[in-house]
């Protein structure tokens, strides 16, 4: 419990002491990807390539060039990306609308990247970007939550209920978007949507103490993740694994 208290903490206070304009990156982006971006996009900075106006009508021409390699288009994107350019933004942007099947989340990460590097330049103004596997929206953070019942003992109808009405009270209440609320007979999973400077370990502790008045049914410690949500056998594995262990 330590361990996982001390994580919260310290996401926790990173966001508090950042001064700045948020980015995060909303669509859901595998992680290893993300990472195989950053690199590329790190040597194509670092080339400092310009675009000039014939470079710039080639790259609208080569990214609808169904014949060119999904390599030569990843750089394409890289180097608009880097630009510094309105055009070079807007390029992608049009883009990302119907991009190669293969290379949407390239795609998604070269124009979040632009829009980054462009505000940077034009507003002075600091600007912090924040990508996970799960993604966002706006400022806020999506998270996947798993919350198992207290020592393995499968939820009653009216336990049920007071998880739905407490969870759907509750997270609206912090300016937390619920994507999905899904209730088995021994787990909670939760996708949602919380702002970057929201305690979320305090909101998920108040909602299962609540929900614990009326019964002692809900273990105090759950798993959460902003890589990717857990399948059913995944969910079944910690399930059968930890669920007797819950709270005991």
């Amino acid at each position: 419990m330590k361990g996982q208290e001390d994580v919260f903490k310290r996401f926790h206070e990173s966001f508090q002491n950042m001064d700045g304009r948020f980015h995060i990156l909303e669509h859901r982006v595998p992680v290893e990807q993300q990472m195989e971006y950053f690199r590329f996009s790190d040597r194509i900075r670092k080339a400092m390539y310009k675009i000039n106006d014939v470079d710039y009508q080639q790259y609208m021409v080569d990214l609808r060039d169904d014949s060119l390699s999904k390599e030569k288009k990843k750089r394409i994107l890289s180097i608009l990306a880097s630009s510094k350019q309105v055009r070079a933004y807007r390029l992608l942007e049009k883009y990302v609308q119907e991009p190669d099947p293969e290379l949407v989340n390239w795609a998604y990460m070269a124009l979040m990247e632009s829009r980054i590097t462009l505000e940077s330049e034009l507003s002075g103004e600091k600007q912090i970007y924040i990508s996970t596997g799960l993604g966002g929206k706006g400022e806020k953070l999506r998270f996947y939550v798993l919350i198992l019942s207290s020592r393995d003992i499968p939820f009653l109808d009216y336990q049920s209920e007071v998880i739905e009405k407490e969870f759907r009270y509750a997270l609206p209440k912090n300016d937390c978007e619920i994507e999905r609320l899904t209730l088995g007979d021994r787990y909670v999973e939760l996708v949602f949507l919380i702002p970057v400077r929201a305690d979320m370990k305090r909101i998920l502790e108040d909602i299962i103490r609540e929900c614990n008045l009326y019964g002692n049914f809900l273990s105090e410690i759950f798993t959460v993740t902003n890589v990717k949500e857990l399948d059913q056998e995944e969910v079944n594995h910690i399930v059968e694994k930890y669920g007797h262990e819950a709270d005991r």
